[in-house]
């Protein structure tokens, strides 16, 4: 397939990809809104002000890129799982696989999908989030890389999940038992410092907490976590979990048999 043929194929994975989770924007956009303000009024208005500042800033403006970022994460993920489950299992895939098309053209077209909703989501949760408080960038060019990296790694592991799902149970088995859990775990609410030394040790094999302190860095410019650190790890995870799944893809696992 020449270059022509594979800008084809990518732009229309993506075209279908975008245009079935906003058909349905009041089940795909409207959700993580509404539950992001129940945070932005329980944890901000009504808690915060009891908490005081963290970190030198007030308490809702802390927990903003959190909140951000967890809608990213949640929405990037569910979008690829539940999309690549559905061709398998309506057998669309297959007929992907025996087109032309590369294997890695079908991978970049769904996380590309994944990305696209999860910065959706986190722009309209961020204008929201405006309702409650000002919302100050430190820096720009952090901001927007860590939340399109964090978009683009957990659409793989969404894709990667799809790939394993047996059944549209399987989907939300690693959403609602390890996602969730360590997003809620990865500082969005709380500074690891505050945490007794042995706790703050475990909190640093959470891959979120990086992704976290970096955003929220690139708003209030602190962090818990060295950026270099930080980026470095969420690109290891992303070209490990891409190389996984390209793998998988050209196996044909979970989809041949």
């Amino acid at each position: 397939m020449n270059w022509a043929g594979i800008r084809t194929a990518y732009a229309t994975i993506l075209r279908k990809e975008v245009h079935r989770f906003m058909r349905i924007w009041q089940q795909t956009l409207l959700p993580p809104v509404m539950t992001t303000s129940l945070y932005f009024v329980i944890f901000g208005n009504l808690i915060g002000p009891r908490i005081g500042s963290m970190d030198g800033h007030r308490y809702i403006d802390f927990i903003v890129p959190g909140l951000i970022l967890m809608s990213v994460i949640t929405n990037a993920y569910a979008n690829v799982s539940s999309s690549f489950f559905s061709a398998k299992f309506q057998r669309s895939i297959e007929e992907l696989q025996v087109s032309p098309t590369p294997n890695s053209v079908i991978l970049l077209g769904y996380v590309s999908g994944g990305v696209v909703r999860g910065v959706l989501v986190g722009l309209i949760v961020a204008a929201v989030s405006l309702l409650f408080g000002q919302l100050s960038v430190h820096s720009y060019p952090v901001m927007a890389s860590v939340i399109v990296l964090t978009a683009v790694l957990f659409s793989l592991g969404g894709f990667l999940n799809g790939v394993f799902a047996r059944t549209f149970d399987d989907v939300s088995i690693v959403p609602n038992f390890i996602l969730t859990p360590l997003t809620y775990l990865g500082g969005i609410f709380y500074s690891i410092k505050l945490l007794p030394e042995f706790w703050q040790v475990v909190s640093h094999i959470n891959p979120i907490l990086y992704m976290i302190n970096a955003f929220r860095y690139g708003f209030l410019g602190i962090t818990d976590i060295r950026l270099g650190v930080s980026y470095a790890l969420i690109t290891l995870f992303t070209v490990g979990l891409f190389a996984v799944n390209l793998k998988l893809l050209n196996k044909g696992h979970g989809i041949r048999e």
